[in-house]
């Protein structure tokens, strides 16, 4: 898309954003005050809602960690899809082996992709990424999953922190209406992606069935100021990125993978206009970062920060890699960094092959506090900031 394109409105309205701050043109001049509202539409269970909770003397035996889903408005209306990066469950510190029970939902929605365009999502429990479950070593996790009345479609789900056949996907295949469940000891400590793997697997997790589980070691992780949920994803649309209106899937850019859409948590604008990243300088982040793909490799990047520690692959129990630029993370792949703000700011997310920032992959984290010129100072800060006018 051309620069008068651009200009003349045609592009949608979160990428250009993300463009003009890419291009240190003002974006955050054009960012609201405070970032969108989900509104009553969204059906999104209550918080955590996929958190795996112990059975036994902490809570009511069978007691499912989950409630059941609204349903989508009735009258069609595209709801927000996005995952909330602040929508994850506490560390489990230091708690024994449990025996906990995971519910899952599948719920085919129609979501809002973009500025005046939406998309018939598949989702878990009505939100891409689905939610991220957070269990121990040695704990014993039931997992159970109902499809929706009104899928049109057989869905299950594989965790590939599962030892056992197809991750569990064949014990949890269920038609629409169906409820189907399975259970596995956690064995390995990490950070795992589970998706959809009805066939064609490829199929599904393109059209938003994937999450990730965090499988914490004995003793748990060492303690951050703030933890965050990011999942990149592919979308293929018949139309040309950027047409407005409901959108339709494309087999044939499926197959050739050639995707239109390059997102963060769920939509264009998840993690710049909708639900940014919010911390404080001195304060320590975690990014549980995983790629439910079908496809395409990331390079993630956050412009302006450096990891203190990367935790390669989603491994917990290797070291850590330190002071580590850019992070490769595969298709079914995770990783976890961590970093100190040292100095205020507003640090874009991205996949570091860039040209994806123009297909809608771009978040955002706002990082409020005192300047602190001995790590950074703009020798000429009335020049910056009239740059940023333009």
């Amino acid at each position: 898309m051309s620069y008068s394109e651009r200009k003349s409105g045609r592009e949608p309205l979160a990428v250009a954003m993300v463009l003009a701050a890419i291009a240190g043109m003002g974006f955050w001049q054009l960012l609201p005050g405070q970032p969108a509202s989900s509104g009553s539409a969204t059906i999104i269970s209550p918080a955590h809602a996929a958190t795996a909770m112990p059975v036994g003397p902490a809570a009511k035996p069978g007691t499912l960690a989950h409630t059941k889903t609204p349903l989508a408005p009735s009258n069609g209306g595209a709801v927000s899809v996005v995952r909330d990066p602040t929508d994850l469950p506490k560390p489990l510190n230091n708690r024994a082996p449990s025996r906990v029970k995971v519910e899952l939902e599948t719920i085919e929605l129609t979501g809002k992709l973009d500025d005046g365009s939406s998309y018939r999502f598949w989702t878990f429990n009505g939100r891409v990424p689905g939610p991220l479950v957070r269990v121990r070593v040695g704990d014993v996790v039931e997992v159970r999953l109902k499809n929706h009345e009104d899928s049109a479609l057989m869905h299950n789900v594989d965790f590939h922190a599962v030892t056992g056949p197809g991750g569990g996907a064949k014990a949890t295949d269920a038609d629409p209406g169906e409820l189907r469940s399975f259970e596995f000891k956690a064995t390995n400590p990490g950070l795992y992606v589970y998706h959809c793997a009805v066939t064609m697997a490829a199929q599904h997790i393109a059209n938003g069935m994937y999450g990730l589980i965090l499988v914490e070691p004995e003793g748990g992780l060492p303690k951050v100021d703030h933890e965050f949920y990011v999942m990149q994803g592919e979308l293929y649309t018949e139309q040309a990125f950027g047409t407005k209106g409901e959108l339709a899937e494309s087999h044939e850019k499926l197959m050739n993978e050639r995707p239109e859409y390059f997102i963060f948590n769920g939509a264009v604008g998840a993690l710049t206009t909708e639900k940014p990243l919010k911390a404080k300088v001195g304060e320590t982040v975690r990014i549980y970062f995983g790629v439910g793909g079908p496809n395409y490799t990331s390079s993630f990047h956050v412009i302006g920060e450096i990891f203190d520690k990367l935790y390669n692959l989603g491994s917990l129990t290797s070291p850590p890699l330190l002071d580590v630029q850019t992070t490769t993370v595969p298709p079914g792949g995770a990783a976890v960094v961590e970093f100190k703000l040292d100095v205020p700011g507003n640090y874009m997310l991205v996949d570091h092959a860039l040209t994806r920032v123009a297909r809608g992959l771009a978040g955002v984290l706002q990082v409020e506090g005192s300047d602190n010129p001995a790590v950074f100072k703009d020798h000429d800060p009335a020049r910056s900031a009239q740059s940023m006018s333009h």
